[in-house]
């Protein structure tokens, strides 16, 4: 019996998680199988990441390790990085430039699709060793992975049941994705970070819209995300994949004065208030758009800071979470400056994105001995749909909606 199918999903329905989805080391091992080796799309890297022909990144889809490639002709190909031999990275650096990739280990070597084009020594030396003519070296070749692209980022997945990019995504996901990647990026630089805490628990919290005024002090101490600003949920038909958007311009904040929240406070200020004047390059007045693809993909834009982020899945407890902070090819000094400014908002020391790496920490503590018990998950009802409130859990139902379909829960 699989890890799925021995455990029982609350009858309340997505409305209440059992916290043993956090901790159950069986669970994590099928989840590789399932969703991440299964028929998902699994974020890989940016295409500006591949500048040049004969170029490569590593990347991953859950804890499998994954070469990303750009041919002699300019082609996309992304692959296992595993050997075929003794199982070896083929890759040891994070990105480079090569016509080949030669094993560090027994100097086997492939082409940058994947194949296995040479074996060192394979017919010995001075006519002794070697492999024997009936030898197959390839027979465990590594595991290719379609890919496909939209707006400049690429995607993989390993299985032949995937449907179409486009349509795993939906339209809206796909437009809020258009929207963004408005033109040929230009990478200016990012991080990584360890989170003590399982993949999903992230993934809820990046899914989850109404925390952020609460969590985050810095939002409403200065203005840029409160929930009486007009905003919304999009979210896609599978539940799995959602916009969290919201205009920049603050319609009050009376709500959390009124009702004492810490979140409020007022008599602050920046010894640097540029870091926050904010262009709107898009015309529609949205300053902030957290839009997410499961299983583990998020792409933000704060105010003018853009980056995507991706997981990678080390352990039931140990989550790294990847940050590729962008620009745009046509942005001028000014815009670029203001951006890279605007970063210090985000990633593992940024003064909002600091707290959501600590606060799947604090729950993971928290329900590791409490496998049986409920999360209560009702905030704004019970269903997934779109709304034009933030003060909802729909889109964090949603990705349980998903989760389940692909487990088989």
């Amino acid at each position: 019996m699989t890890a799925a199918a021995a455990r029982r999903w609350p009858a309340e329905g997505v409305a209440r998680v059992p916290y043993w989805v956090y901790s159950d080391r069986d669970l994590f091992e099928e989840e590789q199988e399932r969703i991440f080796r299964g028929a998902t799309w699994n974020f890989l890297c940016l295409g500006a990441e591949l500048p040049k022909p004969n170029s490569y990144r590593t990347s991953a889809v859950g804890a499998m390790p994954v070469v990303v490639t750009r041919d002699a002709e300019g082609k996309l190909h992304a692959f296992e990085n595993r050997c075929a031999h003794r199982g070896s990275l083929l890759c040891i650096n994070e990105r480079g430039e090569a016509r080949d990739i030669v094993c560090v280990y027994h100097n086997w070597s492939y082409d940058l699709a994947g194949n296995l084009t040479g074996v060192a020594f394979r017919k010995g030396m001075a006519g002794k060793g070697g492999m024997p003519p009936d030898a197959r070296p390839d027979e465990n070749p590594p595991r290719k992975l379609r890919v496909e692209t939209i707006g400049g980022l690429i995607f993989g997945t390993l299985s032949d049941k995937t449907p179409p990019l486009e349509e795993y995504l939906g339209p809206e996901i796909a437009k809020g994705i258009r929207r963004v990647m408005r033109a040929p990026v230009r990478v200016l630089g990012g991080y990584s970070q360890m989170l003590p805490s399982n993949w999903k628990l992230y993934m809820e919290n990046v899914k989850d819209s109404y925390h952020a005024s609460l969590l985050h002090t810095f939002f409403t101490t200065f203005r840029l995300n409160r929930l009486s600003q007009k905003g919304g949920l999009v979210i896609s038909e599978t539940g799995g994949n959602h916009i969290s958007y919201s205009l920049a311009a603050d319609t009050g904040g009376k709500e959390y004065e009124q009702a004492g929240m810490r979140a409020a406070q007022e008599g602050f200020g920046l010894e640097a208030p540029q870091m926050l004047h904010h262009v709107d390059e898009y015309g529609d007045g949205i300053g902030l758009q957290i839009l997410s693809v499961s299983p583990t993909f998020v792409l933000q834009q704060t105010r003018n800071s853009l980056a995507v982020r991706r997981l990678v899945t080390h352990g039931i407890e140990r989550t790294e979470l990847v940050w590729t902070i962008f620009g745009f090819a046509d942005d001028d000094e000014a815009m670029t400056e203001r951006r890279l400014q605007q970063a210090n908002l985000i990633g593992p020391a940024g003064y909002i994105s600091m707290e959501d790496g600590a606060a799947p920490g604090f729950v993971q503590r928290g329900v590791n001995t409490a496998a049986d018990v409920l999360s209560v998950v009702e905030m704004g009802g019970r269903g997934i749909k779109s709304e034009d409130t933030r003060v909802t859990e729909a889109s964090v139902r949603g990705f349980w909606t998903f989760y389940r379909a692909q487990m088989g829960l």
